[in-house]
């Protein structure tokens, strides 16, 4: 069985003549991927077979068998050339050198300019105010809803990542004790990502992963924008009408959602049908998220 072969002494260690000092390295050993010998390395016992390239490590037993006066090849780092004359060798290392660190710098300005490393939102002028329930408009509401509503609430959330403003009120018509049907409205300004494919996928594709719902585009607000709505009172004492509007405006996103439950208490207030609120919607969306942009 054959003896592995040795590996060669490190790179950084170049071989002096003998009787001289070892030379001096001027320029550091160019580090390689390439985990392996070079296989132009000349082969033992070739004295005209190509010199090994600078900064490679010479084979094992390099030289010229049975010859005692035989000089092994120099190897390692190519030392520094004299002032005024020659350094070819050195030179194209240098050259070599400065080309990857161009390079580097041109991958990291493209990466900068392209949008790779930034995190700037596409926010459009839209502010999420501590009270949404003072900046909404649902004017649209208040002919079917007159009554005002004392027990409203609202929630605010300031984050380096996202800004979020939310509102709930109860809808009451004339002469309720309780509410008749429930509005909210929220609006959320992504700082750090953008939800356009998150918010596509949520909302067009919102009747496949709920049951019984009816989903259309709408266009003309924002970007993008989702009808999603529900009827499940056909005719019946009970049940429910339900209808959300929702809009993303570049890395901004808005909802308003219509709740209206049949009871006991108050069968005999039919809540409005969805046409009129899917109308409502579009028209009090518009006008809330001008007001959001002062």
């Amino acid at each position: 069985m054959s003896t592995p072969p040795q590996p060669p002494p490190p790179a950084d260690q170049p071989v002096p003549q003998p009787g001289q000092p070892a030379p001096q390295p001027a320029v550091p050993p160019q580090p390689t991927a390439y985990p392996y010998p070079n296989p132009q390395s000349p082969p033992s016992g070739n004295f005209y077979a190509q010199p090994t390239l600078v900064g490679q490590a010479p084979p094992p037993h390099a030289g010229v068998p049975g010859n005692p006066y035989a000089q092994p090849p120099q190897y390692g780092p190519v030392p520094a050339p004299p002032p005024g004359g020659g350094g070819g060798a050195g030179r194209a290392v240098l050259w070599l050198a400065v080309g990857a660190v161009v390079a580097s710098a041109a991958w990291a300005a493209g990466v900068f300019l392209l949008g790779g490393m930034s995190d700037s939102a596409d926010l459009r002028g839209y502010s999420a105010p501590s009270n949404m329930c003072s900046r909404a408009d649902y004017s649209s509401f208040k002919d079917e809803y007159p009554e005002s509503d004392s027990s409203s609430t609202h929630t605010s959330l300031k984050d380096k990542a996202l800004d979020e403003s939310y509102c709930s009120l109860n809808l009451k018509k004339t002469g309720s004790s309780y509410a008749d049907a429930y509005l909210s409205v929220q609006v959320d300004l992504h700082r750090k990502t953008d939800p356009g494919p998150e918010f596509t996928a949520t909302w067009k594709n919102y009747g496949d992963s709920h049951t019984g719902y009816d989903v259309s585009p709408v266009k003309g607000i924002g970007d993008e924008a989702y009808l999603v709505s529900q009827d499940t009172t056909s005719g019946s004492t009970s049940g429910s009408r339900y209808a959300t509007l929702a809009v993303r405006d570049g890395w901004v996103t808005y909802t308003m959602s219509y709740s209206a439950y049949l009871s006991s208490y108050n069968q005999d207030k039919n809540p409005p049908a969805l046409t009129d609120v899917s109308d409502w919607l579009k028209t009090d969306t518009k006008a809330t998220l001008e007001q959001l942009k002062d």
